[in-house]
């Protein structure tokens, strides 16, 4: 494989947009994720939500922030995304 394949294969990573809903430990933020889907067999719209410990270098975000995160190597047991923006700042 050439150098520049593998340039455009090590960008191809999972981001979400989520809330915090905890600042757990130091660099440590839980996100919840919502996502919204149609029940199978009757329709109805239900909305289901997991939850992401994020990795926060600086430690920036704050509970009810609108932040984007991003797939990355498990820098530990739990920690397997960072972030990657804040999109708003809680109010």
């Amino acid at each position: 494989m050439a150098k520049s394949e593998t340039a455009t294969v090590r960008h191809d990573r999972k981001t979400y947009v989520g809330e915090v809903v905890s600042v757990s430990g130091d660099k440590t933020i839980v996100i919840r994720v919502d996502s919204r889907k149609q029940h199978p067999l009757y329709g109805k719209m239900i909305t289901t939500s997991h939850k992401l410990h994020v990795h926060d270098e600086n430690c920036e975000a704050g509970v009810g922030d609108k932040v984007e995160v991003a797939s990355t190597r498990p820098l530990s047991k739990m920690k397997r995304w960072r972030l990657v923006q804040i999109i708003e700042k809680a109010k």
